[in-house]
């Protein structure tokens, strides 16, 4: 079972990892000013956990509503994903990996883990 985390960083703020059964980072949050904002943050992925894949790794793919992930190639060429919020906000964002399927395999992590994973809160 995956498992939220909360950590404090260098600068005062909070972010926080979603982190498979396996221990393994599947998404990772922007950095918050508040505690009680990076909550928010965990909530929100939490909620649009199950949200449609747009891939723009492939030509005139169809642009998606919010809530979305978005699969894409950075400039390395590996491939990514962000998970969008319904206001358009990215609440989560990948690392990069090789094969495609492998950050399809990441989203569906999200999917299967996000909604019901505890919050481990190392900040405190």
């Amino acid at each position: 079972m995956g498992k939220f985390v909360i950590k404090g960083t260098a600068n005062g703020g909070f972010k926080f990892d979603l982190k498979a059964g396996n221990g393994e980072v599947i998404a990772s949050s922007q950095t918050y000013k508040s505690l009680k904002a990076c909550e928010a943050g965990v909530e929100s992925v939490r909620k649009n956990a199950l949200a449609h894949v747009e891939d723009q790794t492939v030509e005139n793919f169809e642009v998606l509503k919010h809530p979305k992930y978005e699969l894409y190639a950075d400039k390395a060429g590996e491939t990514r994903f962000r998970l969008k919020a319904a206001n358009g906000e990215i609440i989560a964002t990948s690392e990069g990996y090789k094969k495609k399927a492998s950050a399809l395999n990441g989203i569906e992590s999200i999917g299967k883990n996000a909604p019901d994973a505890p919050v481990e809160n190392t900040a405190e």
